[in-house]
């Protein structure tokens, strides 16, 4: 199952009642919510190749910096239009210095989820790769994983308020994960690739 693919059955298995869980008309373009997902693994795998690009004296980043600084649009800017492989081969790439978009989705993804495990969320995230049932994050656990530079970032680039933007995520960042690990493992770049 290719990432749009996933996106598109996350939005068509949200509430109905929930506008945030609908799929946004074509003439919109991306939703929200797949926004702000794609957007999180973007966070974290710029963070995860920075980390990798650094020399060991020197720390990863700023820590408590803007973490939407060199994502398109900046500061409050908005991810562009295009196809997700163009966003994620063209625009999210170039800023993730020409990464394929196998590195992206698999080094966001494994960034995500050690951001988890490390703020305490470890059994919850494991929950959601693995085959069995997928637990559920609250709101409040999930803002005070992610933080507030990376709950503020997504915010700008989605135009979703805090509320709206966790509550989004807290409903669909499990199954979001759960589908991009199939078989009950991170994917490799190569498979990671084949979904883009």
């Amino acid at each position: 199952m290719g990432l749009l693919d996933i996106l598109n059955t996350i939005q068509a298995g949200g509430v109905s009642n929930d506008p945030r869980a609908r799929a946004a008309p074509a003439s919109q373009g991306m939703s929200p919510t797949a926004k702000a997902l794609l957007t999180l693994l973007a966070i974290y795998a710029m963070k995860n190749l920075r980390r990798a690009d650094a020399p060991p004296t020197q720390p990863a980043g700023p820590a408590g910096g803007n973490v939407s600084a060199g994502l398109p649009g900046g500061q409050g800017g908005t991810l562009g239009g295009g196809d997700l492989g163009d966003l994620l081969r063209g625009t999210l790439g170039g800023v993730l210095g020409g990464a394929a978009a196998g590195t992206v989705l698999n080094g966001g993804l494994g960034g995500l989820l050690k951001q988890l495990q490390q703020s305490g969320q470890g059994d919850v995230a494991r929950s959601w790769v693995g085959t069995g049932p997928n637990k559920a994050i609250s709101q409040g656990d999930l803002a005070n994983a992610l933080g507030s530079d990376t709950i503020e970032a997504l915010s700008e680039e989605t135009g979703m308020d805090r509320g709206d933007l966790l509550s989004g995520l807290s409903q669909n960042l499990p199954r979001f994960v759960d589908q991009l690990t199939p078989d009950g493992r991170l994917p490799t770049e190569e498979e990671a690739d084949r979904m883009v």
